[in-house]
């Protein structure tokens, strides 16, 4: 499926923040965490944290999972080419 230029350019805005960047870090190194476990390694607060993963998830850039009274995120399985590319620069 092609990406047209609007939902590349969507997917490069929500990669374009330092944060969110660090959370897909952590997340390729650990495969997947809780929001708390992702706040705490980034140095960020909790709802911080739920807004950046919430711009992830739209995009489907990363999948959640709720367990409880927990939220679970994982990279999603597949992404786009322009997005493989810079989670590979990770």
């Amino acid at each position: 499926m092609a990406t047209t230029e609007r939902e590349l350019e969507k997917q490069l805005k929500a990669l374009a923040n330092r944060r969110r960047l660090a959370i897909l870090k952590y997340l390729k190194s650990k495969r997947e965490a809780s929001v708390g476990d992702i706040a705490e390694e980034i140095s960020l607060s909790f709802k911080s944290t739920s807004k950046h993963l919430a711009v992830l998830a739209a995009l489907d850039i990363v999948e959640r999972d709720q367990r409880s009274l927990q939220m679970f995120y994982r990279l999603a399985p597949t992404h786009p080419a322009a997005v493989r590319h810079i989670l590979s620069l990770l």
